[in-house]
């Protein structure tokens, strides 16, 4: 027997329970007779997914014990009915393609108003995605372009390999004697990768292999 809308099962997952309890309304106003469930970590949400039957998870990014990236292919593959809508206060230029590649069916902001969230859990159960029009414009500019989402895909295997080592704190001369390359040639590289990702400084670079780099 199909669930009507008002018998869906929510589960929110947050670490602050001001933000669960404020959806929970928000959802209330929208489904009467809505069951919702909370969790406040990682571990408790894989847990309350792989017993229940959730509808709709709304999952923050951060959490005390790492980001919730790397629970969301885990859950669509135990559950593939559960949609993930994120809401966080990460802006979604930076982590909404990674999320929705991830597996996530929507993403949002917690700036967002209650008319924005209200119509974005509609479209979760409505269409099974709230994707932003700027986010579509993004992914239509990437085909366009033929540009990849991921800027790192743009990168050469040999400028790959030094951006690692600079992520990873190493200096020019060290990364010189690491690859057995010119110290002048790792400056090129360097300024070539810097120019290529459309960024002049290191701490923006590890931000870039925060959101787009492979996660260990």
């Amino acid at each position: 027997m199909e669930k009507t809308q008002d018998k869906l099962l929510f589960l929110l997952a947050d670490d602050h329970s001001i933000i669960r309890q404020g959806l929970e309304i928000i959802i209330k106003e929208l489904f009467l007779n809505a069951t919702v469930n909370h969790a406040n970590n990682l571990t408790e949400t894989f847990s309350l997914v792989s017993n229940l039957n959730v509808d709709v998870l709304i999952l923050d990014i951060s959490f005390p014990e790492g980001n919730s990236l790397s629970i969301i292919s885990e859950i669509i593959k135990i559950k593939p009915k559960t949609k993930v809508l994120i809401f966080t206060a990460y802006d979604e230029e930076f982590y909404a393609l990674r999320y929705i590649k991830a597996g996530a069916s929507g993403y949002l902001n917690k700036l967002s108003s209650e008319e924005e969230i209200k119509l974005a859990i509609n479209n979760i159960i409505i269409k099974g995605k709230h994707i932003s029009q700027s986010i579509q414009d993004k992914i239509l500019e990437s085909f366009i372009s033929k540009k990849p989402l991921n800027p790192l895909e743009g990168l050469s295997d040999r400028e790959m390999e030094v951006a690692v080592l600079l992520v990873k704190g190493y200096g020019n001369l060290e990364i010189s004697y690491m690859l057995n390359i010119k110290q002048n040639t790792i400056s090129t590289l360097k300024n070539r990768i810097f120019q290529k990702l459309e960024i002049n400084n290191l701490p923006s670079l590890i931000e870039l292999f925060n959101l787009y780099g492979d996660s260990e």
